[in-house]
């Protein structure tokens, strides 16, 4: 059996989910430098971005590559360039710039806790979340449906608020709300908002049950260092 070559940091960082993941960024970049200018372009390039979040994904369950690195580069790419859309929301919106700012907020902090919450707990990527943390993170994170179905959607409406922006050349006559004349933008608005919301809440549930797990870790070193104290003193 031929002696097989020594992995590297190299190898790596060249790992099929990898390059998907260097691709999303490209994309990403892409879309924030047209996205004052070019609604059109800005979109395509900001839900290609996002939609090889899923390819990434299986790429590296099919090849067997899933790495740490690659956990990292993938979520910090997804909250980069949704916090980079919501902050130029926030200046095609200003009334609503302090709510854009807690959604950014909320989005980092559930995150960022989540991530050291499992990291903490031995776990090698941040979705392998197991029934003691809830049936409804357990779902979210083990069903590939279910994640899918609420990270686009939430992407979805946040491209829709964007395009809504934007001044229409010539608005098909979709009917109206309300008073409120629609477009593909508002309906796809209207149709995404309730799993935007769902996955809002989803951010609140982790954020808070992070809190927990880490604080649990906290007692449980805390204690341990009191029962050596009291051997010591036996």
């Amino acid at each position: 059996m031929a002696n097989q070559k020594p992995i590297t940091t190299t190898t790596i960082f060249l790992f099929l989910p990898n390059l998907i993941g260097y691709a999303r960024v490209i994309l990403a970049l892409g879309s924030l430098a047209v996205m004052r200018y070019h609604p059109k372009i800005c979109t395509w390039l900001y839900v290609v971005s996002c939609l090889l979040d899923a390819f990434d994904g299986a790429a590296a369950r099919k090849f067997n590559q899933s790495t740490k690195f690659g956990a990292i580069l993938d979520m910090v790419t997804d909250r980069c360039t949704t916090s980079c859309l919501i902050c130029f929301l926030s200046s095609r919106y200003p009334n609503w710039a302090i709510f854009f700012q807690l959604l950014i907020s909320l989005d980092l902090a559930s995150h960022y806790m989540h991530m050291v919450a499992m990291l903490g707990s031995g776990q090698q990527s941040h979705k392998k979340v197991g029934k003691e943390r809830g049936w409804f993170l357990n779902l979210y994170y083990t069903n590939t449906r279910v994640l899918f179905i609420f990270c686009a959607a939430n992407e979805l409406f946040f491209v829709a608020l964007y395009l809504s922006s934007f001044p229409l050349k010539s608005p098909p006559y979709l009917g109206d709300v309300y008073g409120i004349p629609l477009s593909y933008a508002t309906i796809m608005a209207i149709v995404t908002f309730p799993i935007w919301l769902g996955k809002q809440l989803t951010n609140v549930i982790q954020m808070v049950q992070a809190a927990q797990v880490l604080a649990q870790a906290d007692v449980d070193e805390r204690n341990g260092k009191l029962a050596v104290e009291a051997a010591k003193k036996k």
